[in-house]
C-alpha cells in the first residue's frame, strides 16, 4: 500500500510539472510575439508610393492576428521610416536584424535602396521581401523578389508594340530617370531590341534627373526622333512625380498617343489617379496587376483595403499586390516549416503558391523571384486603365538577362544542386 501511495504521489507531481510547463509555454507564446519589420519611406520623394505598401503589410498583419497569428503567436510590426534614403534603409535594416530581432522584413523601393540593404541581410542571414518591379541582374539567398523583372514586364510590352495590334512600332525612344533601375533596364531593353533586328538609328536613350528635368528639351527630342515618319513609341521608366511634368509637356507640344504612344513601366493606377486624365488618354502601362480585375481574390483584396483605409474609392496597385503575395507566402512557409527560423522558412518558400488578386496562380521560383503574369492596359477617356492584352499564364522570371553577353549563360538557383545566385555550373554536386 505504501509503495502504491508513493507511486500515486509521483504521478500527481508529474502531472503538476507537465501542467506547469504547458502553462509556462503558453504564457511565453502569448508574451513572445513574432516581430515583423516594415521598412518603407513615409517621408521624402518616395513617400506617396511607399506608404501604401507599408500600410498593406500593416493591414495583413492585423488580419493574420485576427486569425490567431502565425504558429499560434501574434505578429508585432516594427515600422521604420526610411526617408527615401538608401543609407537610412541600410542602417534601419541592420538595427531591425540586430537590435529588434525581427524574423522577416518587408520593404525596399528603389534598386539603390535594395542594393544598399543586400549585404546587411546576407551578413546577418536576415530575410527581406522586396515588392517593386526591378531590373533583375541579381539573386540573393536572403531576398525574395515579388516584383516583375524585364522578361515579365518589359519584353511582353515590346512584343505587343511591335505587333500590328500594338501599332507596328519601328522606332524606340528609351526614356528613364537617372538611377540604377532605368540604366540597367534600358541596357537590357536595348540589347533585346537589337536582338530582334532593330537598327542602331532606330533606338535613342535619354536620362533625366530625379527632379528638375527640362521637359521641353526632352519632349522636343522625342518629337524630332519621331519626325522621320516611322511609327515611334516612348518606353518610359521615369519615376514618381516627374511623370506629371513629362505628360504635361507632351500635351503642350501637341503630341498624343495616336502619333507617339508612351508605354510606361512606372506609372500605375495610383499615379494615374493623381494626374489629369486627358494627359494620359491612349497611353499605356504594363503591370502584373490592375485593380479592376474580376477575380474573387481581387474582390476580397480591394474590399479589405477599402475597409482598412475607410475610403471606398481607394485603389490598390501592383506593388501592393506584390507585397501581399510575399506576406501570404511567408506565413504559409512559416506554418509549413513549423518555425520562423530563416533557414527553415527559406527552404519552405521554394514552390510556394498563391492564387493572387490578379486571378493568376503565382509561384516562388528557386531563383527567389516570383512567377507573374503580364498585363498591358491603355488609359481610356475616363482616365481608367483598360486591359488590352494579358498573358495566358504566369511567366517564369529570369534573374539574369540572356541578351547581355556578360550574363547570358548565368543561372540563379538556390535549390540543390545549384546553390548559387549566378553561376554557369552547379556549385554543390553531392
Amino acid at each position: 500500500m505504501m509503495a502504491r501511495a508513493g507511486l500515486g504521489a509521483r504521478l500527481k507531481l508529474l502531472v503538476l510539472v507537465l501542467a506547469a510547463t504547458a502553462w509556462s509555454s503558453t504564457a511565453r507564446c502569448e508574451e513572445d510575439p513574432i516581430k515583423v519589420g516594415i521598412l518603407h519611406s513615409q517621408t521624402g520623394v518616395n513617400a506617396a508610393a511607399e506608404t501604401v505598401v507599408a500600410d498593406t503589410i500593416r493591414m495583413l498583419i492585423k488580419q493574420q492576428n485576427a486569425k490567431g497569428g502565425v504558429l499560434g503567436r501574434k505578429l508585432e510590426p516594427v515600422i521604420v521610416d526610411a526617408r527615401s534614403d538608401a543609407d537610412v534603409f541600410r542602417a534601419a535594416a541592420e538595427k531591425m536584424l540586430i537590435e529588434d530581432k525581427v524574423s522577416v522584413v518587408f520593404g525596399g523601393w528603389t534598386s539603390s535602396s535594395r542594393r544598399s540593404m543586400l549585404p546587411v541581410f546576407e551578413k546577418h542571414n536576415g530575410l527581406l521581401f522586396y515588392p517593386a518591379q526591378f531590373e533583375g541582374q541579381e539573386s540573393s539567398r536572403n531576398i525574395f523578389y515579388t516584383g516583375a523583372v524585364p522578361n515579365q514586364q518589359m519584353f511582353p510590352a515590346l512584343r505587343y508594340l511591335a505587333s500590328k495590334q500594338g501599332g507596328s512600332i519601328k522606332r524606340w525612344f528609351l526614356l528613364g530617370t537617372d538611377q540604377v533601375y532605368s540604366h540597367t533596364a534600358n541596357g537590357i531593353v536595348e540589347a533585346y531590341l537589337r536582338n530582334t533586328g532593330v537598327a542602331d538609328e532606330d533606338i535613342m536613350i535619354r536620362y533625366v534627373p530625379y527632379s528638375g528635368a527640362s521637359w521641353d528639351v526632352v519632349v522636343g527630342e522625342i518629337r524630332n526622333f519621331a519626325a522621320l515618319g516611322r511609327k515611334t513609341a516612348v518606353i518610359s521608366t521615369v519615376n514618381g512625380e516627374s511623370n506629371l511634368g513629362f505628360f504635361q509637356e507632351f500635351g503642350a507640344q501637341e503630341i498624343n498617343a495616336a502619333s507617339v504612344p508612351v508605354m510606361s513601366f512606372t506609372v500605375g493606377e495610383r499615379e494615374l489617379a493623381s494626374m489629369p486624365s486627358k494627359l494620359l488618354e491612349g497611353h499605356m502601362a504594363t503591370w502584373s496587376y490592375f485593380s479592376l480585375g474580376n477575380s474573387p481574390q481581387n474582390a476580397g483584396f480591394v474590399k479589405s483595403w477599402r475597409e482598412f483605409t475607410q475610403n471606398r474609392n481607394e485603389t490598390p496597385n501592383d506593388q501592393m499586390e506584390a507585397a501581399a503575395i510575399g506576406f501570404r507566402m511567408w506565413t504559409q512557409a512559416a506554418e509549413q516549416a513549423g518555425t520562423v527560423d530563416v533557414n527553415a522558412v527559406r527552404q519552405a518558400m521554394y514552390g510556394q503558391k498563391v492564387l493572387a488578386p490578379s486571378g493568376f496562380e503565382v509561384a516562388m521560383q528557386g531563383n527567389h523571384i516570383l512567377s507573374k503574369p503580364a498585363m498591358i492596359a491603355r488609359v481610356n477617356a475616363e482616365g481608367v486603365f483598360e486591359v488590352v492584352w494579358r498573358s495566358q499564364t504566369a511567366i517564369s522570371a529570369d534573374a539574369w538577362s540572356k541578351y547581355l553577353p556578360a550574363t547570358a549563360r548565368l543561372t540563379a538557383d538556390w535549390t540543390f544542386p545549384w546553390i548559387c545566385g549566378g553561376c554557369i555550373e552547379p556549385t554543390v554536386r553531392d
